[in-house]
């Protein structure tokens, strides 16, 4: 089933609507859904390594204003809609620890978490849960996000076909290690928070 998914997000990496599911799925993992853009901008930067850099703009921007829309729904929107989230998320009972965490630290803990494999989302919720800095926001999300998906553009614009060998050779391995690295994302926040 993932090596379908990966062939068929391959597919569309060149078509013309690949961009604006990048930035959809860019903005919408910053504040709610739970798929990172890298689903999506790994497969397009293997299949047009020349738009790499382009595709990572894209991403950082789109997630850059999703984070606000999380910022949004931890500030006026927590009851509604955060809670709802955190509790699906399996989040809820620890959060408190962690937005703590977050008051203390925050621009450091939204640098890492903008730049690290865990989810984004709950990090954003909880900075406009305690009314983090805007400012402070915007920079970490700008430099770990941007940090993040230039980092990932650059290594595939220089070893695109060879990452994409890579991808073919070893799909069900890697497969089961971005699934590891997912998974563990979610344990780490739910669990160490």
């Amino acid at each position: 089933m993932l090596r379908r998914l990966y062939d068929w997000t391959l597919a569309r990496a060149t078509g013309p609507q690949a961009e604006k599911w990048l930035a959809g799925i860019s903005f919408a993992d910053s504040s709610f859904f739970p798929v990172p853009p890298d689903v999506m901008q790994i497969p397009m930067s293997i299949a047009r390594p020349e738009r790499s850099i382009r595709y990572a703009a894209v991403s950082t921007v789109a997630s850059v204003a999703g984070a606000f829309l999380g910022y949004l729904i931890g500030s006026v929107l927590y009851k509604a809609v955060g809670v709802p989230l955190l509790q699906f998320y399996g989040y809820e009972e620890r959060f408190g620890e962690f937005a703590a965490s977050i008051a203390a630290n925050g621009f450091l803990w939204m640098l890492a978490f903008a730049f690290l494999p865990i989810p984004y989302k709950v990090a954003t919720i909880a900075a406009g849960s305690i009314g983090l800095s805007l400012p402070v926001l915007a920079v970490a999300s700008i430099l770990g996000r941007g940090g993040r998906f230039f980092l990932v553009a650059l290594i595939l614009r220089r070893y695109g076909a060879a990452a994409q060998r890579l991808i073919d050779r070893y799909f069900n391995q890697l497969a089961l290690a971005a699934t590891v690295l997912f998974v563990g994302g979610f344990l780490v926040v739910r669990y160490a928070f």
